[in-house]
């Protein structure tokens, strides 16, 4: 993988880039549509690539390897093959999901014990075993096994959690770099810098990261319940240390206003699943604010869903139509909120990487900011 950093912003630490993997190339600042468990919910390939317009996508290790399974997974080929997506994928190690698992999973020097949600069989994720099952997967981009503290995790704590996260990423690149793609094609891995909520701690993950001269970097460990004013300061003290000649990629994060705010310290790479959750919930995200599709006064609304759209489905669909079919529980609601609020997420990272490149975007990024806190 390669990463050209090609603009900076003039009035903050945006930055436009492209990165280039065997898959294709991405431009940054760029979103990924989560596709946990191999497939965007909701949304069919065609629609991630030609409406959506999706660069890269997401897969997560755990659910993938539960289900349908690494044989599954290796006689195809491969994910890119199984799900039909011919562009760059990155998987995350499993390790936000194994924290999600509070009650039925324990961490060990040795790795983290865990039951599965499925079956409740009992399984062991280490550094070693964590970079095999992304090389089965065979994702562009891979991710370090790490534990995700709480947001509201005391210092000892986490202090105790990203020695041990630390100590694992040294064996997992030892790993990696020791063994091979299986695909011929190549893979990436990024270390991930925890550290919770304290700037001593994430100074020096990000430190002893940025040491290890990987192709790209990641942070995690954010979102994940401490106020949004906190996640903007560790994001501002990791970034100031994590190499400017690399990709900065910020883990499961987040609403519209949050991608911008992180554009602007210097993020390229974002994931969540708000715009499908979100979606499949009623909630869609335009370029005026948010809207409550079970809201009454849709009812007879036959106004574009969003009258600048970013989708074919915002000049398609009206107000009245989508609320008609969330109100009748119709599985097309959830397909045309998914489609949009991807297609917002996506307009949104390409129209800041634009005004990066104009040297325009500390302007636009406040009036955009301003629109998106309004509930319609």
């Amino acid at each position: 993988m390669q990463f050209q950093l090609q603009y900076t912003d003039p009035k903050s630490n945006a930055r436009a880039g492209l990165i280039t993997t065997d898959h294709g190339t991405i431009e940054t600042p760029i979103f990924m549509p989560v596709g946990t468990a191999g497939t965007v919910k909701a949304v069919h390939q065609r629609e991630i690539n030609d409406d959506i317009k999706a660069q890269i996508i997401l897969g997560n290790t755990y659910h993938l390897y539960l289900r349908p399974g690494l044989d599954i997974l290796e006689k195809a080929g491969g994910l890119h093959k199984f799900n039909g997506w011919n562009k760059p994928i990155l998987t995350d190690s499993g390790g936000f999901q194994v924290f999600s698992l509070s009650e039925n999973r324990k961490l060990t020097e040795e790795g983290c014990i865990f039951r599965s949600h499925i079956d409740g069989s009992k399984h062991m994720f280490t550094p070693e075993n964590i970079v095999d099952i992304q090389r089965t997967i065979g994702a562009d981009i891979i991710m370090a096994l790490d534990e995700c503290t709480p947001g509201t995790a005391d210092y000892n704590y986490a202090k105790r959690s990203l020695e041990r996260t630390m100590r694992w990423l040294d064996r997992g690149l030892k790993h990696f770099d020791e063994t091979e793609a299986k695909y011929g094609y190549s893979q990436t891995f990024f270390p991930i810098v925890q550290g919770c909520t304290y700037k001593d701690l994430r100074m020096k993950a990000a430190e002893d990261i940025a040491k290890k001269e990987r192709e790209g970097n990641a942070i995690g460990g954010l979102a994940v319940g401490e106020p949004a004013e906190v996640m903007y300061e560790m994001i501002e003290v990791v970034n100031e240390i994590l190499p400017k000649d690399k990709p900065r990629y910020l883990m499961g994060v987040g609403t519209p206003i949050n991608i911008l705010e992180g554009i602007e310290r210097g993020i390229d790479m974002f994931d969540c699943v708000m715009p499908t959750r979100n979606g499949r919930n009623g909630l869609l995200f335009t370029q005026n604010g948010t809207m409550n599709m079970r809201n009454k006064k849709w009812a007879d609304d036959f106004s574009p869903l969003d009258p600048d759209g970013t989708s074919y489905v915002d000049s398609f669909y009206s107000k009245a139509y989508v609320r008609h079919l969330f109100v009748a529980n119709e599985i097309l609601a959830l397909q045309i909120a998914s489609i949009h609020n991807l297609a917002f997420y996506l307009w949104l990272v390409k129209e800041a990487r634009k005004h990066i490149i104009e040297g325009t975007f500390s302007s636009w990024k406040d009036s955009m900011v301003r629109k998106l806190n309004v509930r319609l």
